[in-house]
C-alpha cells in the first residue's frame, strides 16, 4: 500500500510589529535632536557672525566701561564698508594675539591732524559728542594721510588711550568686528554708539 506523501506548506509570517515607542523616549529623542541643532546653529553664529566679548580698560569710556560685556558683529564688514564713527575690534598691530576696541576717525586717504586735542579730518574739525570735555587731552599729532586699506582709530577717553597716535593706522586685515550691542551690566543694555 502506498503511503500518502505529506505536503510541506510554507507559511509566511509577518515580522512581529515593533513595540510602540514610549512617549517619554520619543520626547527625549526629539529634545536631543533639537539640542544638537541648537548647539550647531549657536556655534555657527558665534564662530562666523556674533561674538560676546569683555571690554578691558577704560580707553572707550564713557561709552564703553571697563569689564562691560558687548556683542560684536564679525560678518558686517564683509557686507558693508567701515565708516567713520564705527567702534571696531581689531588685532593690536604690535602684538596680534591681543585685541583692541577703538573708534574709527580716519578712512583711507583722509588727511588727519590733531591740534591740542582737537581732531581735524581733511582740514575740518571733527564733531565728537561722544568725547566729554574732561576726557580730552591737549596732545597734538602731526599731519598724516591715512594709507590705503588702513584706518586711523582713537579711544573716546583721549587722555588714557593707546591708539593710532601711538601705533599708527590699523590695516584693514586686522579689523575683524564691529561693536553692536551692550548687554552687561543690565543698565548698559542697548545698541553701542
Amino acid at each position: 500500500m502506498e503511503t500518502p506523501q505529506q505536503e510541506t506548506i510554507q507559511v509566511q509570517t509577518e515580522p512581529p510589529a515593533p513595540a510602540p515607542e514610549s512617549s517619554g523616549l520619543r520626547t527625549l529623542r526629539t529634545s536631543m535632536r533639537d539640542l544638537f541643532f541648537s548647539v550647531l546653529v549657536s556655534f555657527f553664529i558665534i564662530l562666523f557672525v556674533y561674538q560676546p566679548v569683555k571690554v578691558e580698560g577704560g580707553s572707550m569710556e564713557p561709552g564703553l566701561e571697563d569689564q562691560e560685556r558687548i556683542v560684536i558683529n564679525k560678518l558686517v564688514y564683509r557686507l558693508e564698508s567701515i565708516e567713520r564713527g564705527d567702534i571696531i575690534v581689531f588685532r593690536y598691530p604690535r602684538d596680534t594675539r591681543k585685541s583692541f576696541i577703538k573708534r574709527v576717525i580716519g578712512l583711507p586717504g583722509d588727511h588727519i591732524r590733531i591740534v591740542y586735542g582737537h581732531v581735524y579730518v581733511n582740514d575740518e574739525q571733527l564733531s565728537e559728542p561722544y568725547v566729554p570735555s574732561d576726557y580730552l587731552d591737549a596732545r597734538s599729532y602731526s599731519d598724516i594721510v591715512v594709507p590705503s586699506n588702513s584706518y586711523f582709530v582713537l579711544g573716546d577717553h583721549r587722555s588714557m588711550s593707546n591708539d593710532s597716535r601711538e601705533f599708527g593706522p590699523v590695516m584693514r586685515s586686522y579689523i575683524y568686528g564691529k561693536a553692536v550691542l551692550g548687554y552687561w551690566p543690565m543698565e548698559k543694555l542697548g545698541m553701542v554708539h
